[in-house]
This record gives structure tokens, sequence and C-alpha cells, in this order.
């Protein structure tokens, strides 16, 4: 650690030293109007080329855009430089406000140009190059802003760090990348350059640049004490977008006017998922949705891993080991059940002349192109591969067109889902210098099944038809597999795209190692130097809308490994492949705040007990609690790593039902929670201190959360332990458990004796919780269980809350919905709002919590229409 901090502080010192001499931009031409500011920009004396050539001649752009979004913008002249392409990350639209109505200002400096954002309201300056030169080059993009002193800084993922970002030799590098046992202090499977700045009681504010290549963002301070952070690019533009705030949940609603509302997620995607990169056969698949079953633990989906295919080819199935035929009634089965099934589709496609997947990819010409025209060849699990184009003009259709042949309903597998892994893109080829085929050959991929074929596991599977159970003299079937111009913008000539001067520090290597190689040119013309963050963002994209294409009408699920911003518009996203450790368990918790509070993606959470390495039965008990107040709930484990599933110890199935009891009786509260993010962008979860922006002591927190707005998340932290010490902000607070009261007073509580089954969760005063009566072993059950509503009095006696209700899959439920508003005044409870949606539930009761003991007032009342009563 002590030597990565001083190669960092060295890099930077030398940069410093390195860049002092550039003789930054004169702004000229300014034309001032009331909501716009366009300037020309001129660089102010000779080059100094310091990493690549000196751009003379730039473009300022300056739009207010909205009364809370501020626009700018500086690009060059000639329009050569490549920026992200619209189709692929639209951009937001102006409302074009005056700039004496909008809440931040914009001032600049001619000579040397500089400029600054501040509050209206205030004048508090929020972004100030001043003291610092702009640098623009073909191959480096250089810019500094001054911070105040001890910023609180948040974002800028994907990282393993803490969510409050250290301000001291700090470095984040944005370069997207296979990450096993997600490093700390690197870059990892995704982009997001956006950053929450949160100064008490002054409000908070948010900066994105909008760009995909490569950067090293530093966050540290000069000799002098004073705090800032600088953009270092090695392409692209300067497109920022500020958001005003001013409090933390606007500055994420206004990011998501900028990048995208999040994708609604279906009901039944809130349930309990399993998977494992192990499960050899059909038959094991099937087991283990009989054994959770059998151990009382609702399962909602299974996930099929690379397992499921021949020799690792994408739409194929391993004839022997999941027979068509066979996965056929598996996924039949699961959907008798009310149960679900989603499978892993990897971007890298068999260089393979019979398989017919390649072959009509290739008479379509999707693939990515090396210099001389042919198919640009890397290393996957197939072996050799080759990759799509994402956003070549053929791809979308292929693509369609194999996801509608191979998961056809009434001929292929059912899905309800698809997995995209592997997209940053990972490629095993190590470096430029690697020979594919050979690499593939020496690293044994594909690998030959190494467990022989059978008809059953030699167990009985309940629930399961006969070619399942052992009884069955069915033989598995045989059958043949149907696989048998200047001015652009899309990037600078004469780059040297594989090993630019200017190094970020992808944690990798050289910019291609393990990756796509940067030097490919994609079918529109740009590069994958500037577009590989957007590769897997391209990718879910794509198999969006496939499924779409495949069930009109129905919510896709797509989860993808790789992100960028904008990615929750289109897929949720887990954080890869952790490890079976105490730290990442930890770790799980900022990462959760990172991406569901700031960089809108609701629908995220770990592998449940850790990917690789070996699940303690102990630290899974805490993990299955933990995971089940994350709104992306999924047990996962390598091929390498010994089977985790709850049910193998005792502790863990009694946590894991304690867990999914309490989970599945508050789906309703999360799925509203999840409207309310894919509509208006206000967070699924949020920081301590989302929800009390005035008191510091949250705003370094992230061991606790809020599950929605009202559920206050306080898991044991410290390895093998039994005690937790939580913060309690000055409020009033219930035990969700016993119901009783807890006043918090601004102090940390420790408890000790938290057993393996317990988590502490506590409800805020001042909120209204909608849970239904009792669980279920399916969410679709669960939808036929009437409801109480439990109403948790503030201080002042009052409480509000709100449940949605629609029918949990369509994609347009047009007025078949319920958004039903909750209000407590002390004396009269109110359920008021639109009722378009039969629920065929009721109210079962209503319990006002406080004083003595719970007050429990009985129904029912239909949840179809209005209600109140009074209470004395």
């Amino acid at each position: 650690m002590k030597s990565l901090i001083l190669l960092l502080v060295f890099a930077i010192d030398a940069l410093a030293a390195s860049i002092e001499d550039c003789p930054g931009y004169t702004a000229s031409s300014i034309v001032d109007s009331d909501g716009t500011l366009t300037a020309d920009l001129t660089l102010a004396g000779d080059a100094c080329n310091v990493y690549s050539t000196d751009l003379p001649d730039l473009k300022l752009l300056v739009e207010y855009q909205t009364e809370t979004r501020l626009h700018v913008k500086i690009y060059d002249a000639s329009l050569d430089v490549y920026q992200v392409q619209e189709h692929i990350l639209p951009r937001p639209s102006s409302q074009n406000v005056s700039s004496s109505d909008a809440s931040l200002k914009f001032s600049l400096t001619e000579k040397p140009f500089s400029f600054s954002v501040s509050r209206s309201s205030s004048g508090e300056v929020l972004f100030n190059t001043t003291g610092s030169q702009l640098v623009f080059e073909s191959q480096y993009v250089y810019l500094k802003t001054q911070l105040p002193k001890d910023p609180n800084i948040y974002g800028l993922g994907e990282h393993s760090d803490s969510f409050r970002l250290p301000t001291v030799n700090y470095q984040r590098t944005l370069w997207n990348s296979e990450s096993p046992f997600i490093p700390r202090l690197s870059n990892l499977y995704g982009s997001h350059p956006i950053y929450l700045d949160h100064r008490g009681n002054a409000g908070s504010h948010g900066v994105f640049l909008l760009n995909s290549n490569g950067m090293n963002i530093n966050i540290n301070q000069t000799d002098a004490g004073d705090q800032f952070l600088e953009y270092n690019t090695i392409g692209g533009i300067l497109d920022f977008y500020f958001l005003a705030g001013p409090s933390p949940t606007d500055v994420s609603q206004q990011y998501a006017e900028v990048v995208g509302l999040p994708a609604m997620m279906s009901y039944w995607t809130f349930g309990f998922h399993q998977c494992k990169y192990g499960y050899w056969d059909v038959n094991m698949a099937a087991e283990v949705v009989g054994n959770y079953s059998t151990a009382n633990i609702p399962l909602e989906t299974l996930w099929g891993d690379i397992d499921y295919m021949d020799l690792r080819q994408v739409f194929t199935t391993d004839p022997e080991r999941f027979p068509l035929h066979k996965m056929r009634e598996l996924v039949d089965t699961l959907h008798q059940r009310n149960q679900h099934y989603i499978m892993m589709l990897d971007p890298g496609i068999h260089r393979l002349g019979n398989y017919s997947t390649f072959a009509r990819g290739e008479e379509k010409s999707v693939f990515l192109k090396a210099d001389d025209g042919s198919d640009y060849r890397g290393v996957q699990w197939a072996g050799e591969v080759v990759w799509p184009d994402w956003i070549g003009p053929n791809t979308q259709d292929w693509w369609t067109d194999e996801i509608s042949l191979f998961f056809n309903p009434d001929s292929g597998i059912d899905i309800d889902g698809a997995w995209n892994d592997m997209n940053e893109a990972s490629n095993f080829c190590p470096n430029v210098d690697c020979d594919p085929a050979e690499e593939a050959k020496n690293g044994n991929n594909p690998p030959q099944p190494t467990n022989p074929p059978r008809n059953n596991t030699g167990r009985p599977i309940p629930g399961f038809p006969p070619d399942f159970q052992p009884s069955s003299s069915a033989q598995p079937r045989r059958f043949r597999s149907r696989q048998a111009a200047d001015g652009q913008m899309k990037g600078l000539p004469d780059r040297d795209l594989l090993t630019p001067k200017y190094r970020i520090n992808n944690h990798r290597g050289d910019l291609s190692d393990a990756t796509l190689y940067t030097n490919i040119t994609n079918a529109d013309g740009t590069y994958q130097y500037d577009t590989h963050n957007l590769y897997g963002f391209t990718m879910i994209t794509t198999t969006r809308n496939s499924l779409l294409a495949r069930r009109p009408g129905k919510r896709p699920f797509v989860l993808t490994r790789s992100t960028f911003a904008g990615a929750g518009t289109k897929a949720a996203h887990w954080f890869g492949d952790n490890n079976s450790t105490w730290s990442d368990y930890r770790v799980s918790i900022p990462q959760l705040l990172a991406f569901a509070s700031v960089h809108q993606m609701p629908m995220v959470g770990s592998d449940v007990c850790g990917f690789n390495g070996v699940a303690d039965e102990h630290m899974c008990a805490r993990w299955a609690l933990l995971g089940a107040f994350m709104p992306f709930y999924r047990n996962h484990a390598d091929a390498s790593a010994p089977f985790q599933e709850f049910y193998l110890w005792d502790l863990v199935a009694e946590a894991a039902r304690k867990a999914i009891d309490a989970r599945y009786r508050l789906l309703d509260y999360i799925y509203t929670a999840m409207y309310r993010s894919a509509t208006t962008g206000a967070p699924i979860v949020n920081p301590l201190f989302f929800i009390y922006p005035s008191d510091s002591n949250t705003f370094g927190i992230d061991t606790q959360f809020f599950y929605g707005d009202a559920l206050l998340i306080s898991p044991v932290v410290d390895d093998y332990s039994q005690s937790v010490t939580y913060y309690l902000p000055d409020d009033i607070f219930y035990d969700f458990w016993t119901l009783e009261p807890v006043r918090g007073n601004g102090t940390q509580v420790t408890v000790d004796n938290v057993t393996w089954t317990d988590i502490p969760v506590h409800i805020r005063g001042g909120t209204i919780l909608p849970l239904r009566v009792q669980s279920a072993n399916t969410t679709t059950l669960l939808r036929q269980n009437n409801f109480q509503v439990i109403i948790a009095p503030g201080v002042d006696g009052k409480a509000t809350g709100s449940l949605y209700l629609d029918d949990g899959d369509s994609l347009d439920v047009g007025e078949n919905k319920s958004d039903i508003s909750f209000t407590w005044d002390g004396t009269t409870f109110k359920a008021n709002g639109t009722f378009g949606y039969s629920a065929d539930v009721v109210v079962e009761s209503v319990v006002i919590l406080g004083g003595n003991q719970p007050t429990i007032r009985e129904g029912p009342w239909s949840i179809d229409e209005p209600f109140e009563f009074t209470s004395s």
C-alpha cells in the first residue's frame, strides 16, 4: 500500500512538473446570450505537446439547460475528436432557461482561460479551474478543479474502496476490466465519471463528465494543503453536466435526467436467486431446486452458467449433460412451480465454420475487424473467438434472431432473462503479442467435460418429472444441434492506439491487455481506444432490445457485469467476481451505496457468500442476512469453489429462512421504491446522509444504509463477531423485529449478543410500511397474500408512506396501476391516491407503533379504493 501511494505521489508530482509550462488557452469571440454562452479557445502560446499534440483551436459551449443543470462543453473546433455517439447515450434536451433563473452560475476568465461554477443563491464556488492550465492534446486532456478542505466526495465508480473517497494521494482509474477478487484501489468492471460533492448545510452538487475514454482522476492536496481534483484522460472531450442539488437526493434525480431513468424491474426479480458455475448437468440443477424446497427456503430463480453450453459455445447446450428436451422439461417444471430461469450469454463467438451462430454472423458481417479486414480474433471460454461489433448495422438483427431461435418457447429454452458476462470485454489473450489459436490450445479452452453423462442423480427430486427421477428408464435422446470522414467526431487520425504516452493505471497493464485490442476499428469508423468502456453497455442495449422483440410488452431482465453511465436504463448489475471473505462481505455495502444512490443503477447486489474461495458458515449466514436487504439477491460461486447453497449448513439455512421471510414480506415496499426510482430517479437505497444531510456524523458511514427510505440496516460487520456498533441519528426509530421504540441521539450504539441469524433493522420514525401479512415460497404466491400496514410515528407524531401496485411484469401498464399514499396525523389514518389495479387482496390490519405497546386496528379494508379511520 505504501509503495503504491509513493508511486502515485511521484506520478502526480512528475505530471505537475511537466504540464506547468503548457500555455493554456485564450478565450475570444465570446457570445453571451441569456441562456447560452459560446467562445473560441485558442492556444495561448507555443505548444507543449507534453504527451501528444496540442490542439490549437477549441470551442466552448455553455448551456443553462434547466434551473438545476448547467452544461459546459469544451471540444475541438474541427469536430474530429471522438465524442460518445448520441444513439448510444442520448443527450438530455435543454429547456433553455434564463441564466438569471438558474441555480448555478458560470463565470470565465479570458486569459489564461479558466472557469468556475457557483451557486446563484449563495455565491459558493462548486468547481473552479483557476490557477491551472487547460491541456487539450490529441491523446491527453487535463483539467484541474479546486475542492474545499476535507471534502465529502462520492462516486467515480466502479471501485471497491470506501464510499466516501479518500482525499489524499487517491486515484480513480476508469477503464473497464475483468477484475477477479475485486482488487482495491483499482479499476473494475465499469466506468461512471460522476461524483457527488456533499457540503453539509451548504448542500450537495454533482459533476458528470461525459467521456468514455480511459482516464485517471486524482484527488489530492498541494504542498500548501489546498485540495483538488484533476482529470487526466487519454482522449475525448470535456463534456460536463453540473447538477445543482441542493439535496443529495436531488443530485441523484438530476443525474437520472441526464443519463436516463432506470429500467423498471419485474416483481419476480426481487425474489431470491441461485447460481453456480459448476452445476455440471441438468440433473444437478434440478436437484438444487428440489433441495431448496425440501429445506423450506424460497427460491425464485435458477441460473444457468456456462456449464450448460456445448463446449462453451453460446446458443448451444451440451447434448449429453444438458440435452435440449430435458432442459425444456426443467424450465417447464420451474414455470409450473411459478419459478424462473435465466441463462448466460457471453460475447465471444467461437470461430468455427460449422457453428451456425458464427456462420450467420459472418454472413451478416457483424464481427469486429482487424486492419486487414479479417475478423479480429481473441480467446474466451469457447476457445478462439470473434467479437460482435454491437454498433454495427446488422448486429442487432443477428443477435435478435439468435436469441429468438435458441430461446423459442415452443422449440427451445423459454428463459425469463439473460445474463451478459465477460463483456468489458474480457479476452484471455494477455497482450497484443498473443496468437489466439495457440493461446486457446495452451489454456485448454474450451475444456472437455470431466463428468460423465448420467440419466439422473440417483436421488429423488421432489416436484420434477420422471426424467429426473432414479426410477426413470428414459435414455438420453440424441438430437442434431442447430449449431452443425472528417468532422464526424469519430477520433483523430495518427494516434498511438495501443500505448499512448500518457499511461492510465489499468491494473491489468497496457490498454489492450486481457481485453479487445484498442486499435480495432468499429463499423462506424470509431476505435476501441475510444469506445472500450462502452462495449458492455452496447451489448446490454442489444440484448435488451432482443428480449423485447422476443416478448413484446414484457419487461426484459438483463444482468450485466460491465457498465457505463446510463447502464441502469438497460440492466441490473452484480458486483463481479468477489471473494468469500469478510472483507468482501463488508465492501458490498459501499458498492451498493455507490451504484444505487450515485450511479443510478438500482437493481444491484453482490454474489452472496462470495464467488471465489471457500465460503465460511458464519460469514455466509451473515451474508445471507445482509444480501436480503439489497435489491438484487443471488447466491453464486465459482466452479473452483465448494458448493455454498444456503441449505448446506443448518445455521445458514436458518438465517436464510428468516432473511427471505422478511424480504418477501417487504417486497412490495421495495418494489414501490423501484417504481419511484424508475419514474423519478429517487434512490432505491439511501446512504444515511441522504436522509440526514445536515448530520456530519453520517457523511462517512458505509457499513449501514437505508433499504428504501424507511428501513435502517445495520449489519454485524466484524469477522466472527456477535457484536455491532452502529450509528443512530437524532430521531425516533422502531426495532423492525420487536416493534419497540428506540430513541436515537446522534451517537454510536453498541449491541452485543447478535446471533448468527439476526441483523439489526430499524424503522425510521415518520414512515409507514406496507407489508404482506406473511411470506410465501414464490413471488407469485406472495401476491395473493393480504397486507398489513405499520405506522411508525415520527418525533412529531406523524407519518407518511406509499404503496405502488401493478401486474408486476408488463412494460406499459397504462392505467392498470395503483399509487397509494398513506398519511397519519396522530389520530387519523388515510389511504388515498389512484386505484387502477385490482389486487384482489385487502389490508387486514394497521399497526400503530409507539407507547408501551403497538395499537392494532383490525380491518379488513380493500386495497382497491380509498379508506381511512380515526383512532382515539
